[in-house]
């Protein structure tokens, strides 16, 4: 079962929750910055990280039914809506950025759930899914939203990824810090140390995948994978192991 969304907001509000927001924050700016002239789709719990998006032409909330909806922004027109994470509401291709975060997680179908966002995602699209790292300690506190559901390894991610007709393209990891108090002031220094000295500490891994083919929709909504065209090239395997510039 899904966090509520008040479970969810509340976490937000608190220090431990302000932090998170800060360090995926410093993830996202290095890899889209403020999404210029792109209409931005946000699945799952995103919103604290959409404002960021400010160059973007459209940006919009989707927030699956188990977990509930707030009004975001708040101030100004409604941008949320309540979905079925398994039928997106979304024309095909009509997002050109697309952030999971707590979306993949305590979904009942996490590739159905892929699908449906692959399948939303312009040609040239890019997508970042953002998920507990099955090996860091914030996947065992369940104090936090990243202790329930499943918890995911960067190869369970490339596959799922894959899997969906897309093509794991650059990867990051944050979250060093052991969820615990007295610790997270120190957050910054275990950010720096962790990423050379025990990447696999890191409590939430974040991987960008772009088409590797064409998808054609079946009438039943999910994608279907087709050969692109030669001067589209996938990047080979090798090149997940590339990390976001920073």
């Amino acid at each position: 079962m899904r966090r509520s969304i008040d479970e969810l907001r509340t976490f937000y509000g608190e220090p431990t929750g302000v932090l998170v927001r800060r360090l995926l924050a410093r993830r996202l700016d290095e890899a889209w910055g403020e999404a210029p002239d792109c209409d931005v789709l946000g699945v799952g719990y995103a919103t604290p990280w959409l404002d960021a998006f400010v160059g973007a032409r459209r940006v919009v909330a989707a927030m699956p039914g188990g977990q509930g909806v707030e009004q975001w922004p708040s101030v100004g027109r409604n941008r949320t809506l309540l979905v079925d994470d398994r039928r997106l509401p979304f024309a095909a291709g009509s997002f050109d950025r697309i952030l999971l975060v707590h979306a993949l997680e305590e979904a009942d179908d996490p590739a159905a759930l892929l699908l449906e966002a692959v399948r939303a995602l312009a040609p040239t699209g890019r997508i970042i899914l953002a998920a507990a790292a099955r090996g860091g300690l914030w996947a065992r506190a369940e104090n936090t939203p990243f202790g329930h559901g499943r918890p995911f390894t960067r190869g369970q991610l490339e596959r799922l990824v894959r899997e969906a007709g897309l093509e794991p393209a650059a990867w990051s990891q944050t979250l060093y810090v052991p969820p615990w108090p007295p610790l997270l002031a120190f957050a910054d220094g275990f950010e720096q140390v962790g990423r050379r000295v025990a990447p696999g500490a890191a409590g939430l891994i974040l991987l960008e995948a772009s088409r590797q083919a064409y998808a054609r929709i079946r009438p039943s909504g999910h994608a279907q994978r087709v050969p692109a065209k030669p001067v589209l090239t996938p990047q080979p395997a090798a090149s997940v192991s590339s990390k976001w510039p920073r």
